[in-house]
């Protein structure tokens, strides 16, 4: 290739660099702005709001007196308590019982594994809510309905699948030299799983309990149906009060700062845990 081709063909990929830049920072704006203009107008009282709605608030009229509005008023702290219990516990049994699901799906054999395995992987094709009408008379005949427990069993039966899907392919990608070498030297199936796979399996389990933490932290359809009015209600729920409630009221500030409170958690898991999340879905893709 000769100089002026050269030339050109650089050209080119400079022309395409910014392209793509401008592409991305187009996107990043239209993804960034609207969250930093919920957070921001959650300082300013309804009267900025309606006459300044894009602008920043003035510095003497900071007011967070929305935020205790949100939290005491809007009964989102009870709702927040909710959802903690519930997403701690979900996420926490389906790391548990999908681990040792996936384990022994990948590391041993039996006729019906590959059935086994392909009616988990069903689940992530069948929509959880085609079996709302028998889920809710099973609940309300174990005595489950607006209940935290009712969920926590809805949800860690809805994630399983996902969980299986991932810590299968991941478990397959580890050494089978390592199992042998922890079997060689005197650890028991289950102590091998424990002390050596497990741990191993760090960056697998993060990946899960991300997105786990994520579907079931901002999960609306099942806590409605399976709530209804009564106190075991969770964020979303109380955020779509918020919602019907600051249209009637006109305290948008309060709705803002509920948006910030439903939406901080989920920032903060995956700003803390984004490099094992790219890790865990790398490793996971290896074999499978």
């Amino acid at each position: 290739m000769n100089r002026s081709g050269k030339e050109g063909l650089r050209g080119g990929i400079r022309v395409t660099r910014l392209l793509l830049g401008a592409a991305l920072g187009g996107y990043l704006l239209w993804v960034v702005f609207p969250m930093v203009w919920v957070a921001y107008s959650s300082f300013k009282d309804d009267a900025a709001i309606t006459r300044e709605p894009l602008a920043l608030p003035e510095w003497a009229a900071v007011d967070g007196a929305a935020y205790w509005r949100a939290w005491r008023d809007g009964g989102l702290g009870g709702y927040f308590v909710n959802s903690a219990v519930v997403t701690t516990v979900s996420v926490a049994l389906i790391l548990l019982l999908g681990s040792m699901a996936a384990y022994a799906l990948a590391r041993f054999y039996h006729p019906l594994g590959r059935f086994t395995h392909a009616l988990f992987l069903a689940g992530l094709m069948v929509p959880a809510q085609l079996a709302m009408v028998p889920l809710f008379f099973e609940l309300r005949a174990l005595g489950l309905l607006e209940s935290r427990w009712g969920l926590v069993l809805v949800y860690t039966a809805n994630g399983l699948p996902f969980a299986i899907f991932i810590l299968t392919g991941f478990f397959r990608s580890l050494p089978r030299a390592l199992y042998e070498a922890a079997v060689v030297d005197g650890c028991s199936e289950a102590q091998a799983f424990w002390r050596v796979m497990l741990p191993l399996a760090r960056p697998g389990l993060v990946t899960v309990a991300i997105f786990q933490f994520i579907g079931v932290w901002k999960e609306y359809f099942f806590a409605f149906m399976l709530t209804g009015g009564g106190a075991e209600k969770t964020l979303p729920l109380g955020l779509a009060n918020l919602a019907i409630t600051a249209q009637y009221q006109g305290d948008q500030g309060r709705l803002f700062a509920g948006i910030v409170i439903v939406t901080v958690p989920i920032l903060l898991i995956y700003v803390f845990l984004q490099g094992h999340l790219v890790r865990g879905i790398t490793a996971g893709a290896v074999k499978g």
